[in-house]
């Protein structure tokens, strides 16, 4: 990889200091060191450090490996640190419902995060009486920290079964099948907070 390659995207204006301070606010969340990252991404340790002083001349090649090793979209990476990001009542992103699904089966999900965020999600979800995914247990890589709001909730984690009330909360790994059932006779609302990795 040399400095001499195209920048992303002709003409187009990218934030040095920003794209820096994001780049090394990633690694470091991650606990790489320059030369882990270097070795992983297969961009030069000297290209790595000009970007996190804000410099250098990356090409799209280079910034979207980086992207990948630290498992962000490279629009994350390229939109700069931000300090806050808001999310107004009501104006979370609505996930896809299953309109084919039966109504018991039908949970609104709305995303409590930017869209943008792909090292933390945080996610309120109403689950309608009767609702259960224990014919589709979850299977992926990441925590999720999960809270009911109201109702109560059945937790299935491999072999273990909790059920949750209002204001309990329960962690773990999603790498274990774990499935989800609405153990009361109204909605159970819960707020789930998922990250990307897993002890």
């Amino acid at each position: 990889m040399t400095q001499q390659e195209e920048p992303p995207e002709s003409g187009a204006a990218v934030d040095l200091a920003a794209l820096g301070r994001q780049l090394r606010a990633l690694r470091r969340r991650q606990g790489l060191t320059v030369q882990a990252l270097s070795a992983e991404a297969g961009v030069s340790f000297g290209l790595i450090s000009q970007l996190e002083r804000g410099l250098g001349n990356p090409s799209f090649s280079a910034l979207h490996r980086l992207a990948a090793t630290l498992r962000v979209p490279l629009a994350t990476l390229l939109s700069g640190e931000q300090d806050a990001a808001v999310v107004r009542r009501g104006e979370g992103a609505q996930l896809p419902i299953g309109v084919d699904e039966p109504p018991e089966q039908r949970v609104v999900r709305e995303l409590l995060t930017p869209r943008s965020s792909a090292l933390l999600q945080l996610i309120r979800s109403t689950l309608p009486a009767g609702f259960t995914n224990e014919h589709r247990p979850y299977r992926h890589l990441g925590t999720e920290c999960v809270t009911v709001e109201r109702g109560r909730l059945l937790v299935v984690h491999g072999e273990s079964r909790t059920e949750l009330g209002p204001g309990d909360s329960m962690t773990y790994g999603c790498s274990t099948p774990h499935w989800w059932a609405n153990a009361d006779d109204d909605e159970t609302v819960v707020l789930g907070a998922v990250t990307p990795f897993e002890p």
